[in-house]
């Protein structure tokens, strides 16, 4: 459906004029890493083969206790071992997984003679299982990974079964593990870390509550947006972040009021798919930065976080990518043609932040727990994260404490 912009109130834009930056580089060289995806409905009947196929012979199973709850762990049992796999199942894992927590599923990997990792679930579940892969071929602590490219030794084959339309971990190159001594986000990178097969079934998708099918959507939408408007995006991940935008603006409604809707879980679980294909070689922005610091501090969702912060990191970066956020807009569905890149921009920020509360997103980070006091901390952090370096718009630690009072 396309959507008329009309006037009305908006929200206010912060610091909108800034100074242009440089235009992407013309003659710049492009890589694109991608695992061996397969997707569609029925598809985790194919994940012991997917297994067999990467060599492994007994695998570690890496989940949690809400879709152990849901079924599809015992669902995904009989596939498994149908092909011969010696299965040992580690469900040690909550949302925004622990360096702890990592180093406990190293050691049930260790113990049990693994040769393969298997995770089913969401984000945190596959990034667990990618520091679990880490460890288990690389001396040290998980934390000492934090950066790119610093695991020298080689680990694991992984295959990945994601069960939320949202995280994109299981075809990146990422893997984001909380500190709890610092209470920040590390996010260890290297193409070592793109598993080896990912399995997309949308019906695992059907299981999700309407909330975390919202914000594991908007988390989507976000690394979508991300990664069309950052320094690093190419011609191909502008095309699959696109593409990511518009399936989420056609799906998400029905996905979260009709839980069960098959066609419309299916649409979110490939623009989670194509948006992770973009942000895993395009990387991402200021809002990552921000709310994974947020989030190791608070202990938070991140998705939720996300969608609270990214219209105001768009209002935010307008002024240095108009063309890029002009495009963003249509792709959500807005008439912009007749109106200035600019203004674009800024309906398209404000598109997003209807969505949000048209699901019922809190407007406001005081919503959800953050206070004024935290933000000098959080200005401090995100300035250190790895994604703060491609936002299309040079960001300080002052601009950063304005994004999050603005959000506030």
């Amino acid at each position: 459906m396309v959507e008329t912009v009309s006037g009305g109130v908006k929200d206010e834009p912060i610091a909108l004029m800034a100074p242009p930056t440089p235009a992407r580089p013309r003659w710049a060289v492009n890589k694109f890493l991608v695992p061996e995806v397969i997707f569609g409905v029925g598809a985790l009947s194919e994940v012991g083969n997917a297994v067999r196929r990467t060599g492994g012979r007994r695998a570690l199973v890496v989940t949690d206790p809400g879709v152990m709850a849901a079924g599809w762990v015992e669902e995904s049992m009989p596939w498994l071992r149908a092909v011969g796999l010696d299965v040992h199942l580690w469900h040690g894992v909550t949302p925004n997984p622990k360096d702890h927590e990592v180093e406990a599923g190293v050691q049930a990997y260790l113990e049990s003679g693994c040769d393969v990792l298997v995770a089913i679930g969401g984000g945190s579940c596959i990034d667990a299982a990618k520091g679990i892969a880490i460890l288990s071929g690389n001396d040290g602590r998980i934390l000492d990974y934090e950066g790119v490219d610093r695991v020298s030794r080689a680990i694991p084959p992984m295959v990945m079964v994601p069960s939320t339309g949202g995280s994109g971990a299981d075809v990146t190159q990422f893997c984001v593990i909380t500190d709890t001594a610092r209470r920040v986000k590390c996010t260890i990178a290297g193409r070592g870390l793109v598993p080896d097969i990912s399995v997309t079934d949308p019906t695992l998708l059907t299981t999700m509550s309407p909330e975390l099918s919202a914000n594991t959507a908007l988390d989507a939408l976000s690394h979508a947006i991300e990664a069309y408007v950052s320094k690093a995006a190419n011609f191909l991940s502008d095309a699959y972040a696109l593409a990511a935008i518009r399936g989420i603006v056609a799906h998400l409604p029905a996905s979260v009021a009709e839980p069960s809707n098959l066609h419309a879980r299916e649409g979110i679980a490939k623009a989670s798919l194509q948006a992770g294909l973009a942000f895993g070689n395009a990387l991402l922005g200021a809002t990552h930065a921000i709310s994974h610091q947020i989030g190791g501090a608070l202990d938070l969702p991140h998705g939720l976080l996300n969608a609270i912060l990214l219209p105001h990191v768009m209002h935010f970066n307008a002024a240095a990518a108009p063309e890029q956020y002009a495009r963003v807009a249509q792709a959500l569905g807005l008439e912009v043609d007749r109106i200035p890149p600019w203004e674009a921009a800024d309906h398209a920020a404000c598109a997003v932040r209807r969505l949000a509360d048209g699901l019922g997103i809190p407007r406001g980070l005081a919503q959800v727990g953050v206070k004024r006091s935290d933000l000098d901390l959080f200005a401090e952090t995100a300035l250190r994260d790895v994604y703060i370096t491609t936002n299309p718009r040079t960001v300080t630690r002052d601009d950063v404490k304005q994004i999050c009072l603005a959000a506030l």
